[in-house]
């Protein structure tokens, strides 16, 4: 038995797969300095990233070993292609089967020539016929189960290539979000600093220094920080607005949601009691562990049910106090409370109280069924049981994200 040579490739060992990431790490660049000003500085960076994600992974291959099958057939075999024991004339060829092992594989067939950073430097010759590796041995009077075994040992060491391969495309793929928002940080930045702009003008807001671990009210508040000035615009379609730090926002919800689980953990004292009068709490407990706004007042009261933090005139976080009436009321109060915002990158929060018995079930629907929303991104994590983030966009327009954060608590009738 002989491999029947000559045609086809050597199996991963055509092309270089170091230079094949390092050409897609620069498409990527390249994708994103390639796009105009405008569209950088005003485009949701998530949704063009996790674009980015999509068109520049390269999905490995997936071969099919337990698929395996033979077929044969008699063909003319040149007397050199013999072993040397064969009495034969060169120059004249001679019938012999020829078995042809099909291997299906799934995926892109050009990465079949694709070395590893692991390889092999005795990788079989195989060709590609549509989604199938062939391969063939010519029998010279060789018994079956040596044929099996020298196949059995070709797709051994074809899965064995490729699965160096995945591992090298699937490192590459869990970096390509890093990449992008790397060039891309580079690239707005860069604009920024040719247009003399400042990317967001910081909403005037700290935790309090002063405000020890408890709920304790301070007797004395520092007095507020003033607002830094908004910077000018000089480019065309692109105006830099105030943004509430990622890290005091989570600041907040870590406070409503203690507040939320000694709601449940004294349900007594405040079970039966409506939305204004929860909500009061929480601001009894937001106002003292922040100082921020030039009127002495940090959050500020809109109708029975909001907490709002203002900066300029315009709301850059809002918190909607509920009872869970359902899934049609839920998302209602997601639509009322994104009509409040308008800044790009605004923070927010629906906080809700559940009476039902079955708490776990209105959890899976927060869970669940937050996406049918139209103005929906995507999910960002669970940091607690009950406490759920998630991304949106301000009505009629997707760039504009607001990160929405959903946080549930039990206080049973």
């Amino acid at each position: 038995m002989s491999r029947f040579g000559g045609r086809g490739f050597v199996a991963f060992s055509e092309y270089d797969g170091f230079a094949l990431i390092e050409d897609q790490k620069q498409k990527i660049v390249a994708d994103i300095n390639g796009q105009a000003d405008n569209y950088i500085l005003n485009v949701n960076k998530a949704e063009y990233v996790a674009h980015l994600v999509i068109k520049y992974t390269i999905s490995p291959i997936e071969i099919h070993s337990d698929q395996l099958s033979v077929s044969t057939e008699e063909r003319m075999i040149p007397a050199e292609m013999h072993p040397h024991s064969y009495y034969v004339h060169d120059g004249k060829s001679y019938p012999k089967d020829v078995y042809t092992f099909h291997l299906p594989f799934t995926g892109e067939a050009e990465l079949l020539k694709v070395r590893a950073s692991t390889f092999s430097m005795s990788a079989p010759r195989i060709e590609v016929k549509g989604q199938e590796i062939t391969f063939e041995f010519i029998n010279f009077n060789t018994d079956a189960q040596s044929m099996k075994r020298e196949a059995d040992n070709t797709v051994m060491q074809l899965v064995s290539q490729n699965s160096y391969l995945t591992r090298d495309l699937t490192a590459f793929n869990n970096s390509i979000e890093q990449i992008a928002n790397q060039a891309f940080d580079a690239r707005k930045s860069q604009l920024l600093k040719k247009s003399d702009l400042l990317s967001a003008l910081g909403v005037p807001i700290r935790k309090s220094a002063s405000t020890p671990a408890t709920f304790a009210v301070p007797a004395k508040r520092t007095p507020a920080i003033q607002p830094k000035p908004k910077p000018t615009v000089s480019e065309k379609g692109y105006k830099p607005e105030p943004a509430l730090d990622d890290a005091i926002y989570q600041q907040i919800l870590k406070i409503t949601h203690d507040v939320g689980k000694q709601f449940e953990r004294l349900p007594s004292t405040y079970v039966g009691k409506d939305e204004e009068h929860l909500r009061d709490h929480f601001l009894l407990i937001l106002e003292p562990n922040f100082e921020g706004s030039a009127t002495g007042e940090t959050f500020n009261k809109k109708g029975k049910t909001d907490i709002l933090l203002r900066h300029d005139g315009s709301n850059v976080f809002v918190a909607e106090l509920k009872y869970w009436h359902g899934k049609k009321a839920y998302l209602e109060t997601i639509t009322q409370l994104l009509s409040y915002l308008t800044w790009r990158d605004s923070k927010a929060a629906v906080i809700v109280f559940v009476s039902n018995k079955e708490f776990s079930r209105v959890l899976s629907v927060i869970e669940n069924e937050t996406k049918e929303h139209p103005n929906y991104l995507g999910a960002v994590t669970a940091p607690q049981p009950g406490w759920f983030q998630f991304r949106f966009h301000i009505n009629g327009d997707r760039n504009r994200e607001v990160q929405l954060a959903v946080q549930a608590f039990h206080l049973p009738s």
